[in-house]
C-alpha cells in the first residue's frame, strides 16, 4: 500500500511541476494591456470541443471595445454555425497595474484577470443553456498576445472541478 501511495504521490508532483504558471511569461513581449488590445473593432473565430475533443460549436464574434480611464466595455456579438446569435456585453475594470475584473449578464459573480508579459489569465463562471436549462461552468481562459493585433485564447471548462470541454479562439484587430 505504501509503495502505491509513493508512486501516486510522485506522479502528482511530476504533473504539478509541469504545469504552467502565468509568472513564466514575465518579460515576454509585446506586453498585454487589455485597455489597448480590446479597444476598437475586433473579430474572433472559435470552436468549442466537448470533453472527448469533438467539436460541438463553431462561431464568429464581432467585438467593439471602448475604454474611459480604468473602465471598459466590450460588446460581443456571437454568430454560431447553426444560425444562432447571442450578445454578451462585458463591463471591465482595471483594478491594479496588471489586474482586471469583469461582469456580464451571463457571468455569475465577478470574473478576475491578471496579465504578466504577453499573457492574461481570466477566470469566471459562465451560465450556458444546455437542453433548455441553465448550466454553470467554470472557465479558465489563457489569452496569448501574438503581436499588437492578434491574440490566441485557450480555455478549459470545468463542472464540479472536472473537465467538460475546451474552447480555442483567435482574436484579431480590424
Amino acid at each position: 500500500m505504501t509503495k502505491k501511495f509513493s508512486i501516486i504521490a510522485a506522479f502528482i508532483l511530476v504533473l504539478a511541476a509541469c504545469s504552467s504558471s502565468i509568472e513564466d511569461y514575465r518579460g515576454e513581449t509585446p506586453e498585454l494591456k487589455l485597455e489597448e488590445f480590446f479597444n476598437g473593432e475586433l473579430v474572433a473565430y472559435g470552436v468549442v470541443q466537448d470533453y472527448s475533443g469533438e467539436v460541438i460549436q463553431r462561431f464568429r464574434v464581432e467585438m467593439v471595445g471602448t475604454w474611459e480611464g480604468n473602465e471598459g466595455v466590450l460588446d460581443e456579438q456571437f454568430y454560431y454555425a447553426d444560425g444562432r446569435e447571442q450578445e454578451r456585453i462585458w463591463y471591465l475594470t482595471k483594478t491594479g497595474p496588471n489586474e482586471y475584473e469583469g461582469r456580464a449578464s451571463d457571468v455569475e459573480g465577478v470574473a478576475k484577470g491578471k496579465t504578466v508579459g504577453n499573457v492574461l489569465t481570466w477566470e469566471y463562471v459562465l451560465v450556458i443553456e444546455m437542453d433548455g436549462e441553465p448550466f454553470s461552468v467554470t472557465l479558465d481562459d489563457w489569452m496569448y498576445l501574438v503581436d499588437a493585433d492578434n491574440m490566441i485564447n485557450r480555455t478549459k471548462m470545468y463542472k464540479y472541478g472536472l473537465p467538460v470541454g475546451e474552447l480555442t479562439l483567435y482574436i484579431g484587430k480590424r
